[in-house]
């Protein structure tokens, strides 16, 4: 058994998202294809002798007590399986925060995935996503990774064929944007554009960057984008600037963009940080899951 682990806990974005409905409990039936892309946080796992767990930030604002989901993933854990001592956790964060990019569920299930192995604890990828869907929608996703299509609420997951190699260009504007009201403002809008998911799954069948990039939309960027002017800007300038497409990836206000060249991607990154646009901005891959 491992006494220290060091892991990478992938963001992720929203390659398609669309809204079906609204439940009676108030969660939304949605229908998006989530992809993991090569900006991620570093998490540092350690056993400790003394009980309790111990978690450590960069960010001064982040919670480090049991209203932190990595804390509340490793409590989890510790409980269900009488774990002795304690465990201290690290976050290094680099993912943008309550960006739409999962950043606080990838640290969750890199957490689960580490104590996992640390403690010998046997349990299959699915069993940990069983219990990482009861600390959040997206936390199942971010065990699995790669190219997945996601119904129901989120938590039905059927994997896909792995989005052609690009580079990705990601830019967060320094605006926060609440999911819950994002939501909110969708049902109260009565002609909704919904993207083509289908599309982009046909383009993913066939390998076709081009075919994936023309099908892509976010149904929330109806919302955030009105909301917002300076979304609609960045995918802009990244289109103006040799992107095959861009969008808002989940409820926003992280903007990406798709690239065959990776010059241009840097080029675009440039002139956004110029125009003042974004000054969270990241040039990377999509990530790609070998399947058994």
């Amino acid at each position: 058994m491992k006494n220290e682990m060091r892991l990478k806990a992938l963001a992720k974005i929203n390659l398609g998202l669309d809204v079906l409905g609204r439940r009676e409990n108030g969660y939304h039936d949605v229908k998006m294809i989530m992809q993991s892309i090569y900006l991620y946080d570093q998490v540092t796992l350690k056993k400790t002798k003394e009980p309790g767990i111990t978690l450590s930030t960069n960010l001064h604002f982040l919670p480090v007590n049991e209203n932190n989901i990595a804390y509340k993933a490793a409590a989890l854990l510790m409980e269900e399986f009488h774990l002795e001592g304690g465990m201290e956790i690290q976050l290094q964060k680099y993912i943008p925060v309550a960006a739409g990019m999962a950043g606080g569920s990838t640290n969750a299930a890199a957490v689960l995935f580490g104590m996992n192995r640390m403690y010998d604890l046997g349990l299959s990828q699915k069993e940990l996503m069983d219990r990482g869907v009861t600390l959040g929608a997206d936390v199942p996703y971010c065990i699995m990774r790669g190219t997945v299509l996601a119904e129901g609420i989120g938590e039905e997951l059927t994997t896909l064929p792995a989005m052609p190699k690009c580079t990705i260009l990601v830019a967060k504007p320094p605006i926060s944007v609440s999911t819950k009201e994002v939501y909110e403002a969708i049902d109260a809008k009565p002609d909704l554009k919904h993207p083509d998911i289908d599309g982009i799954i046909d383009g993913l069948k066939k390998g076709s960057l081009e075919a994936v990039a023309a099908s892509m939309g976010n149904v929330l960027e109806e919302v955030t984008g009105e909301k917002y002017p300076v979304i609609g800007q960045i995918e802009q300038v990244m289109k103006e600037n040799g992107a095959l497409n861009a969008l808002m990836s989940g409820s926003g206000p992280t903007v990406f963009g798709i690239y065959k060249e990776r010059s241009k991607a840097k080029e675009a990154a440039r002139k956004l940080r110029k125009l003042g646009y974004a000054r969270q901005v990241y040039v990377t891959n999509v990530h790609g899951v070998r399947r058994s």
